[in-house]
């Protein structure tokens, strides 16, 4: 199955009445409903198998014990900072090619690709030192008991250093992305994440003759997921019909390339690796003898991103789609796809609203949760979740600031969101309402988010996109 957008000539008309250029990409002029839907279902679809697998890894490690939980919740702020820096190098990667593509500079769309996954490689090594040299540094930070530092460090180790897999699997998989071929970078993310779900109970319990690894396992079969859905990756960048190609052949290095990926691409980093920061903190409030509020935690992390997936999927589909049309100064285009996408965004977060308000119980069940876990969950979800409907309308127009290269308009909001706003406000009202005050300095966060990202998206439609 073929979904890769490309630049032959199509019989179809524009949003605004007018013939498409035989040069003219899709995104520049097919309808837009049915655009989107084609951009965004492959990859809502593989981030929620994704997801899923996030699910299903910490359902099996919950089987081993409440402490192997602890752990890997541990880690998961590690986890969270090598996704910020792979995914924010790939955001600003796509960017940059759509833009370019609208510009129909094919020439420095290319050049984007060979730059993007060199620094991915360069960005790796960060990871690799630490995963040798900081991985027990960073579990004693939280605790000196050795039945929960020993698989902390165990996993940290594992992870970080077969974070390369990652980094050159999400650079290729946002290369295709800007291209607008979304199917492949979902097949990529699928074998990815059927590998892991497989690899999971096999690796952590022992069967079909491999040793029981316990938390190492699930670390492992993390990492060998991560190598398939890299090897996916290049097969199809290699062998598929793309207007541009990965090509190192008389590489030249362009600093001016690299200033206007890494405009979009800092900004994504900063925002995602302030929820790196804010989870290592929120550890470190709930942390106790028990380590149970700290699993509610992961808990609400794992169903949260099941929740969210499927917005950030959409974000991923429409952020070539805004990129285009605003390098083709298709002003109409750009303003349409931002408030269909609302309304699909809003619509998904008032059912998981309603499935996190009135089904908890079955919610942390999956986790196999003690009666402690419930007693401290429940509410942990049921106030959380007064945050999904404000959240739609702050995570949209994010796609909007990255595809018209104002990255920093979502970095500032991510500090604001996070640093200013939750990390100040959870500590403050844990020493009051216990716990509680975590869960609602989100709902705090989301609303002062909320006014922040309207007010950059008027700002942004009067000063650029009001004169396309």
């Amino acid at each position: 199955m073929e979904n890769n957008v490309n630049f032959e000539a199509e019989n179809a008309s524009a949003v605004n009445g007018n013939q498409p250029n035989k040069a003219e990409n899709p995104m520049g002029f097919a309808p837009l409903l049915p655009l989107i839907a084609k951009m965004s279902l492959p990859s809502i679809f593989s981030m929620l198998i994704q997801a899923l697998y996030n699910i299903v890894d910490s359902m099996y490690v919950a089987q081993l014990s409440e402490t192997a939980l602890s752990a890997v919740s541990l880690v998961f702020p590690v986890q969270l900072l090598i996704t910020a820096v792979s995914v924010g190098t790939g955001v600003g990667l796509s960017s940059f090619i759509s833009r370019k593509l609208g510009e129909k500079r094919l020439d420095l769309a290319e050049s984007g690709i060979s730059h993007g996954i060199l620094f991915c490689n360069l960005e790796y090594l960060v990871f690799l030192l630490f995963g040798i040299f900081g991985s027990r540094l960073f579990s004693t930070a939280f605790t000196d008991d050795p039945n929960l530092v020993n698989p902390v460090t165990t996993y940290c180790t594992i992870i970080s250093i077969g974070s390369i897999f990652i980094f050159n699997a999400l650079a290729g998989e946002r290369c295709m992305q800007a291209c607008g071929n979304m199917i492949f970078p979902m097949y990529c993310q699928l074998i990815g994440s059927i590998t892991n779900i497989i690899l999971d109970p096999i690796m952590i319990f022992g069967k079909f003759g491999c040793p029981a690894l316990g938390v190492a396992g699930a670390a492992y079969a993390t990492i060998i997921g991560q190598l398939f859905s890299m090897i996916a990756t290049y097969i199809f960048l290699y062998k598929g019909n793309f207007p541009i190609r990965i090509n190192f052949k008389g590489f030249k290095y362009n600093a001016k390339t690299v200033k206007d990926i890494y405009a979009v691409a800092l900004p994504a980093m900063v925002m995602q690796a302030i929820s790196s920061v804010t989870t290592v903190l929120m550890n470190k409030i709930l942390i106790g003898p028990s380590n149970t509020d700290v699993s509610v935690l992961h808990a609400y992390f794992k169903l949260h991103s099941f929740l969210y997936m499927p917005i950030f999927g959409l974000n991923q589909g429409i952020l070539p789609i805004m990129g285009y049309n605003f390098g083709a100064r298709k002003k109409d285009r750009l303003i349409q796809t931002l408030k269909i996408s609302l309304i699909i965004a809003a619509s998904i977060m008032v059912v998981g609203k309603l499935v996190f308000q009135f089904m908890p119980e079955a919610l942390l069940g999956i986790f196999d949760a003690s009666e402690n876990m419930l007693k401290i969950g429940i509410p942990a979800l049921q106030i959380t979740s007064w945050c999904f409907i404000p959240a739609a309308f702050g995570i949209i127009p994010g796609a909007m600031f990255q595809a018209t290269g104002h990255g920093t308009y979502t970095m500032i909001n991510s500090i604001l969101r996070q640093i200013v706003v939750i990390m100040p406000s959870a500590i403050i009202l844990s020493k009051y309402i216990g716990e509680t005050g975590v869960w609602v300095s989100y709902i705090l966060a989301e609303g002062i988010s909320l006014v922040y990202t309207w007010t950059m998206v008027r700002r942004l439609y009067r000063r650029e996109i009001v004169n396309l």
